[in-house]
């Protein structure tokens, strides 16, 4: 019986590995390649993630100020979008609506757009996704505490957000493994050197100028004695030479 329940777990493995390779290699229908289409003419950038590998990598890399529904709607007649990059789009909490059924999604990009709690609402139903970026958003700890049922996350960035470091605590206690990066808050930067008071050059100067004077007057007194004593000894030496001269007489 063992051995029996080994080849049938053994079958069920084999046909999900050939049922996976399947969906990745399937071919599109026409709906998917409309789609395809009309994502492309709105300045999406539509790519296959490796060859003879179905799933997609949508991304809008130019700002674009008209960006509206028209722009995502046509994701839902999609299979297999597993990274969405809307970084610097103007896409609102109303928007995130075409998103919240695309469950396949494992990256999303979020980064600088309108988003805020509200919208993180619509993103509950993506059980797959595993990398979330909301920096430069207005999300807070609320929007960040709904985001605890997304228990395949592995990596969220909240830079420049209103939320906490206790809000993003609290998620990655919620979701075990899970990096929460918050930026430079959770980064100890070295502190700044402290500059040397400054000398006071007028006081040095003054000290200089006395020590140069107290150097020239010993300078001066050694002079003065060395000349003295010069004078002495010439002195002594007329003086014998006058005595010489009397006693020749």
């Amino acid at each position: 019986m063992r051995m029996f329940g080994l080849f049938v777990l053994a079958i069920g493995m084999v046909t999900l590995v050939t049922a996976q390779e399947k969906e990745k290699a399937a071919p599109r229908s026409a709906g998917e390649l409309k789609a395809i289409e009309s994502l492309r003419k709105m300045g999406a950038l539509v790519l296959e993630v490796a060859q003879n590998d179905n799933h997609l990598d949508i991304s809008y890399l130019q700002p674009d100020e008209k960006f509206g529904d028209a722009h995502l709607a046509p994701l839902k007649d999609l299979k297999g979008i597993v990274h969405l990059n809307l970084r610097n789009q103007p896409v609102t909490d109303a928007l995130l609506i075409h998103i919240k059924s695309v469950d396949s999604l494992t990256q999303l990009h979020l980064e600088k757009t309108k988003v805020t709690d509200k919208g993180l609402a619509e993103l509950k139903g993506l059980k797959n996704l595993e990398y979330l970026n909301i920096y430069g958003t207005e999300v807070t700890d609320a929007g960040v505490a709904q985001l605890a049922n997304l228990k395949k996350l592995k990596k969220v960035f909240l830079w420049q957000t209103k939320a906490t470091k206790a809000g993003a605590a609290s998620l990655a206690k919620a979701i075990p493994g899970l990096d929460v990066n918050m930026g430079y808050d959770d980064i100890k930067l070295p502190e700044p050197k402290k500059e040397e008071p400054k000398k006071d050059m007028k006081k040095d100067t003054k000290k200089d100028t006395k020590k140069d004077a107290k150097k020239d007057t010993k300078k001066d007194d050694k002079k003065t004695d060395a000349k003295k004593d010069d004078k002495k000894a010439d002195a002594a030496k007329d003086a014998k030479k006058d005595v010489k001269k009397e006693e020749k007489k």
